[in-house]
């Protein structure tokens, strides 16, 4: 459920469809706070989500009710615009010509698995230590999605710089995972959010392709929420009849629900900021917002029997540099330009 883009996967626009339209690009420094303040909105997510999987005792009925309010708001988007309506048009023509491959319409895997990862995690290990493992995840699987060609810009290949940061990353990740194991704390619940890093790189690969061929970026979320909230409401059936049953009732606290807005929310923003900053800066920029938001958010207001310790921020501040390692070609090419 994230409309972010990961480093390294550069914005063109279709060839064949230039897209409708649009107002001016936001000036460097307002591009580069919205990027910034779109991390920040991802790290809200994670904390309102957890919150929500554990009042209802079911991440996966969290997940699937966050995932489901967030399509219903881009299905009105959807009916509002019709330059959206083309797009989606458009990308359908576009699978029947085999022009773009059928896969990159269901992305939105990757983000009901990040959604899915977010309620049955963080009210448990917390928002930064959730943020440190997912940002690993996204920069590893960033890498090898790159080298694949599976995003908009093609074949990206290895180089020394770029592995090494993968590196950094990954053993960063690998080192917050050991040193928070606790007696009876399962393996899966630090691992998930690796996992669903390494997901939400491929989802945003594709959302690029799409996105490239609609003319417009409402299209590529659009399929996104519609794949997710399909693969969550079957998941969350399957668990209620193992279980024996689903949550008997919701919570009446209003912001619980607010997952699915802000998910919509910095969707749109990150396209918006991305058309200034380039793809590169924009991931990197919203990284540095998820960070620190997240251990801002757990100081603040910490989950259920979760606190900070020294190691998170020192993680964090290592997964930053390796993002910035990764990114620093790219960026002294951006600011030459």
């Amino acid at each position: 459920m994230t409309g972010g883009t990961p480093p390294g996967a550069p914005h063109h626009p279709g060839p064949h469809h230039p897209g409708p339209h649009r107002p001016g690009p936001l000036p460097l420094g307002a591009a580069v706070g919205v990027a910034v303040g779109c991390g920040v909105l991802m790290a809200l997510q994670s904390r309102i989500n957890g919150e929500l999987g554990r009042r209802l005792g079911d991440g996966f009925a969290a997940a699937a009710l966050s995932f489901t309010i967030g399509l219903v708001i881009v299905l009105v988007i959807v009916a509002l615009l019709p330059s959206a309506r083309r797009g989606t048009r458009t990308a359908l023509v576009e699978v029947r010509r085999r022009r773009l491959p059928a896969w990159t319409l269901f992305a939105g895997f990757g983000g009901a698995v990040f959604v899915l990862s977010q309620g049955l995690t963080t009210a448990l290990i917390g928002v930064s230590l959730f943020t440190v493992a997912f940002v690993g995840g996204q920069t590893v699987s960033g890498l090898l999605v790159d080298r694949a060609g599976l995003g908009p810009g093609g074949v990206r290949y290895l180089t020394l710089r770029r592995v090494l940061g993968a590196l950094i990353a990954l053993t960063v990740v690998a080192w917050s995972v050991v040193v928070h194991i606790r007696p009876g704390t399962p393996l899966w619940l630090l691992l998930l959010p690796v996992l669903a890093g390494a997901a939400v790189a491929v989802q945003q690969a594709a959302n690029g392709r799409v996105a490239n061929a609609a003319g417009t970026a409402v299209t590529s979320t659009l399929f996104n929420f519609i794949a997710g909230s399909v693969a969550l409401i079957v998941a969350a059936l399957a668990h209620g009849a193992l279980a024996g049953a689903l949550p008997a009732s919701l919570p009446p606290d209003w912001w619980l629900y607010l997952g699915g807005p802000i998910g919509v929310t910095f969707i749109f923003a990150l396209a918006t900021a991305v058309r200034t900053t380039g793809v590169l800066l924009l991931g990197l920029c919203s990284v540095v917002g998820q960070l620190t938001g997240s251990i801002v958010i757990d100081l603040v207001a910490p989950g259920s029997g979760h606190s900070v310790d020294w190691t998170t921020p020192v993680a964090a501040a290592l997964v930053v540099a390796a993002v910035l390692v990764v990114s620093a070609p790219a960026l002294t090419r951006t600011r030459r330009r």
